[in-house]
């Protein structure tokens, strides 16, 4: 058993924009507590968190990496995780091991796209949030990105410290009200400090609006309950290559970031009830996966979890999600970088690995088995895609399974056989994010596949109805014939209720054993599509009536029976192309946004607001068809010089205009007829 208990826990995630420095500031943690004899580099690849090749080849983080290290008796467990919006997934699933997520913040770059959706994220999450501004030693006006970020993120946001001798030193701000500081005065930041920290707790406030002032060491105990409610977030300093405010930061974490006790608590939900776990090493285990990873060394897997209740060891038996066989989890590993040291045992609130599980993101796993399941951080839908097709037709089942286990480890990566193009489509974030994976598959794999941007997922439907459509199958080949005969009816759903099959017959006009094989018919028909080749959705079909030959019917003929009437009445019901559309966020400098929006209503897009930020930077709104987006991500570029970002998900769909829907069936009749050919 470790020598610490639960209450001596500390989760962090560092969450944030790219280049913010979260992972010098991880190695510079391993570096001050003594967990590493070096203090590691990104720059000169010697980095002990980005480990992996391609990150060395990138110079950025695309996985998340943890480390653990103990600072005045408390177990301190570190997840360093990529600040790249295409790499979202990692950064996300983060969330679920820890209590407080620490944004770190570039002093020179200030609050750039990440670092708003990773606070918001991990406020909408419910966990206690952290700001850590970096490179202090590169801006003398630090005091205007305080200002910047109280302005965006609320007064919520207080300093807990400030830096002092030009970035050389930092001033404990909640200890004293005396000395200077590089920007403003320590007494002002002191006073603003207490009356926000106060707020946590009623008995205190009182008694400092009454006496102007609060015993210290009760004030102590309140912080961490004022993190945890989200009604304060201390802002701390930084240079992380300079070492410099690294040991005060870890010293706030250990004396006033919430432990598993008072931090976040997570619940078992099933259909029928919801049951908050207790964090404590006495109640039976329940612990969840928030990150799975093979070693590109010896290729294990290994499944990170966050240990919420009882005591996790490798002689017990447990059960993953709802399985009725349990297994042993075998070896314990506690993380350090790209080492992973074997354990006896993690308790409640600790953060550990298991080897060689096949385990998923998010399954809980549990003594009794099937005990409920344990809300993850919400994550984007990829929405950006390619085509691929192996260079070797030989390697197309390696391919699969190569891309099976990226699928596995990330939860923004999605790869799938179009049913309506029969393309095989790699779906994630943003183009770096899937030429990432693609270049990871020719390291680890030797795999090398041919892309193209894929067919637009469009879908069919109707907007009317019609009633009584007749078809009759007959085949008759010299031996046993085939006869089929129905009548349906066909309507439109409502956009998203899917697809209807509804039985109408009374008494044995078509037998109760071929209505099934009519429905079956349909079915196949709708994925195949009508108009374009695109599955159709959002329809009701009612079998009406129909007529059995007592010899030739039989399954198949009511199958045929089935499409071919289905395919008759599509066409009498004022028949559509839907396309996707997607909600998309652009964020670029204010000089770029007049381009931007021109460009957008070029797109066929609908503006549907626009924020200003603090630093300079516009976000921009709006839904636009994911047909006009395939350049998008070079064309933002070209635009803001590089400086711009966006991120989109699905909307919804909705027509195509006449026009384009022409052009579309157009297309698919050429495509049809070359492949006849």
């Amino acid at each position: 058993m470790p020598g610490y208990t639960t209450a001596d826990i500390r989760n962090v995630t560092l969450v944030g924009h790219q280049s913010s420095g979260k992972t010098s500031l991880a190695d510079a943690i391993l570096h001050v507590t003594g967990a590493t004899n070096r203090l590691g580099d990104v720059n000169a690849k010697t980095s002990h968190m980005d480990f992996i090749e391609e990150e060395k080849t990138r110079g950025c983080s695309i996985d998340s990496a943890l480390l653990h290290v103990e600072v005045k008796g408390k177990q301190i467990n570190v997840i360093d995780t990529p600040g790249a919006p295409d790499f979202v997934g990692p950064a996300n699933a983060s969330l679920a091991g820890v209590e407080t997520a620490i944004c770190v913040i570039s002093a020179t770059a200030g609050i750039e796209v990440n670092t708003r959706r990773m606070m918001q994220r991990a406020e909408e999450y419910g966990l206690g949030r952290i700001i850590v501004i970096n490179k202090i030693d590169a801006n003398p006006d630090l005091s205007t990105l305080v200002g910047n970020i109280q302005e965006l993120f609320g007064d919520v946001c207080q300093p807990m410290n400030l830096p002092t001798g030009k970035g050389s030193g930092i001033i404990d701000c909640f200890a004293s009200s005396e000395g200077t500081s590089d920007f403003g005065t320590v007494a002002d930041t002191h006073t603003v400090l207490i009356e926000r920290i106060v707020e946590a707790d009623e008995e205190l406030m009182e008694q400092y609006l009454e006496a102007g002032e609060v015993d210290s060491a009760k004030l102590t105990g309140v912080v961490s309950k004022a993190i945890t409610a989200g009604i304060f977030v201390p802002i701390l300093f930084t240079n992380a290559r300079g070492e410099i405010g690294v040991k005060e930061l870890l010293d706030f974490i250990a004396d006033y970031a919430p432990s598993p006790i008072d931090g976040k608590q997570r619940v078992l939900v099933k259909p029928d009830q919801e049951t908050p776990i207790k964090p404590d090493k006495s109640e039976k285990l329940i612990a969840q996966v928030f990150k799975v990873f093979s070693d590109p060394k010896s290729n294990i897997k290994y499944s990170m979890c966050r240990v919420h209740s009882g005591v996790l060891k490798s002689d017990i038996s447990i059960h993953i999600g709802d399985e009725r066989k349990s297994q042993r989890p075998g070896q314990l590993h506690k993380m350090q970088g790209a080492e992973h040291p074997e354990i006896e045992a993690g308790i409640a609130g600790d953060i550990v690995a298991l080897a060689k599980l096949d385990t998923q993101i998010g399954d809980v796993i549990s003594i009794e088995g099937d005990v409920g399941k344990i809300k993850m951080p919400d994550f984007p839908h990829p929405m950006f895609a390619l085509a691929i097709e192996p260079k070797s037709r030989a390697d197309a089942d390696k391919v699969s399974g190569a891309l099976a286990k990226f699928t596995e480890e990330d939860p923004c990566f999605i790869a799938e056989r179009d049913a309506a193009t029969n393309e095989l489509v790699i779906h994630g974030i943003g183009d770096l994010h899937l030429r990432t994976i693609l270049s990871r598959m020719i390291q680890y794999f030797k795999l090398e596949v041919n892309t193209k941007p894929p067919k637009v997922p469009y879908r069919e439907t109707i907007t009317n109805s019609v009633k009584d459509v007749e078809y009759t199958h007959k085949k008759q080949t010299g031996g046993a014939g085939q006869f089929a005969r129905v009548f349906i009816a066909v309507e439109p759903n409502e956009r998203g209720g899917g697809y209807e099959f509804i039985d109408e017959i009374f008494g044995g006009a078509i037998d109760q054993s071929f209505r099934p094989s009519v429905d079956k018919g349909v079915q196949d028909q709708m994925k195949k599509g009508v108009l374009a080749g695109y599955p159709v959705v959002d329809v009701k079909v009612r079998l009406t009536d129909g007529k059995t030959h007592p010899v030739d019917s039989k399954d198949i003929a009511f199958q045929t029976a089935g499409r071919e009437a289905f395919k008759k009445a599509f066409l009498q019901c004022s028949p559509v192309i839907l396309e996707p559309i997607v909600h998309l966020e652009v964020t670029v400098p204010n000089e770029n946004v007049g381009d931007i929006q021109g460009d957008l209503a070029s797109r066929r897009g609908r503006p549907e607001g626009q924020d200003m930020l603090p630093g300079g930077l516009s976000v921009i709104t709006g839904r636009v068809p994911l047909a006009e987006m395939s350049d998008y991500h070079s064309r933002l570029s070209s635009i803001t010089g590089g400086q711009g970002s966006y991120a989109m998900e699905l909307s919804h769909y909705e027509n195509v205009p006449g026009n384009i829907q022409q052009q579309i069936i157009e297309k698919s009749k050429r495509v049809h007829t070359e492949q006849k050919d």
